[in-house]
């Protein structure tokens, strides 16, 4: 049997995948606060890998069948694994899809830049809403944490998920607020932290600077205005970074924002502000219109400026 090109980049593509599965499940387990080194541990990651890798498949599967709906070329995903006792807790970096052939017009462009976040974002609302009509009563973190036991209420310290506008809104509709966990545990709680995560990887990606999916978006809607917003998100995110450095007062918590500063580097020097110009004439139609509001309204309500923060003693 000889492996041909394309059947060798299947077995990467597929090789990619099963890692970042064994990685993403490790990082379920971790997140249970178990031993991801002891086998009979490894299904209680299920949960996790499963919900996310389903949100990353969906929007680089969007993106892959946008492209061949365009005649362009593309490939398949790359899963990028990541061991969570690494840097990266969450098991993984994504995924990306690679386009092979220029982008013909832009409502092609439109098609491709919006398919993916609009699939990852409809499994991650299923996801949400499923972990939110599951949701067990708060002596669970009691299980997670047994040494809370020993206390008058769960510490209000340690690493924290970031909330943003869309989240603040979720707890208060959410029918038993009493029952939500705090944002200091609420990565115990695998279908919640899946969805927190993939509502960060769509904002991410929806940014509106260069060849991201936003700025694919905002460009097809605009044109070369593109830039000029590209410019001010960018200042935005520097100013983000920044605040990790100033002398803030005792609020009783540290913004881990220094990331933010290095993304500034990739988006200045890879990603770049301005879109390529696309020659093209035709307007998109209103239906797409709409659409891509729709998709950077998603972004302003569901973008954390504070990812990560640890919050300190009292």
């Amino acid at each position: 049997m000889f492996i041909t090109k394309k059947n060798s980049s299947y077995i990467l593509h597929t090789s990619l995948f099963i890692l970042t599965f064994l990685t993403t499940t490790l990082a379920g387990v971790m997140w249970l606060n178990k031993n991801p080194f002891e086998l009979e541990n490894f299904h209680l990651g299920f949960p996790y890998s499963i919900s996310l890798l389903i949100i990353l498949l969906a929007h680089e599967l969007g993106h892959y069948f946008a492209a061949k709906y365009h005649n362009v070329n593309a490939t398949l995903p790359y899963f990028i694994p990541i061991p969570p006792f690494l840097f990266n807790p969450f098991g993984t970096m994504g995924a990306l899809i690679k386009i092979k052939s220029p982008i013909p017009t832009k409502r092609a462009l439109f098609d491709i830049g919006i398919a993916g976040p609009l699939s990852g974002l409809f499994f991650t609302l299923i996801i949400l809403i499923y972990g939110l009509a599951t949701l067990p009563p708060l002596s669970y973190v009691y299980d997670i944490h047994p040494e809370y036991k020993q206390l008058s209420e769960i510490p209000s310290t340690g690493l924290a998920f970031g909330h943003s506008l869309l989240t603040y809104i979720i707890k208060l509709l959410h029918g038993n607020p009493s029952n939500f966990p705090p944002m200091n545990e609420i990565y115990h709680y695998p279908y919640l932290c899946v969805a927190w995560f993939g509502l960060f990887v769509t904002t991410l990606n929806l940014i509106p600077v260069g060849q991201l999916d936003g700025g694919h978006i905002l460009y097809a809607l605009i044109g070369k205005k593109q830039g000029v917003v590209a410019r001010i998100f960018f200042f935005f995110i520097i100013g983000i970074g920044l605040s990790s450095f100033l002398p803030l007062p005792n609020l009783g918590f540290h913004p881990g924002t220094i990331g933010w500063l290095l993304f500034a580097v990739l988006i200045y020097f890879f990603i770049k502000l301005d879109h390529p110009e696309i020659y093209d004439l035709y307007e998109l139609d209103p239906v797409r219109k709409i659409l891509g509001w729709f998709a950077l309204f998603i972004f302003i309500i569901a973008f954390p400026p504070v990812p990560f923060f640890e919050l300190l003693p009292t």
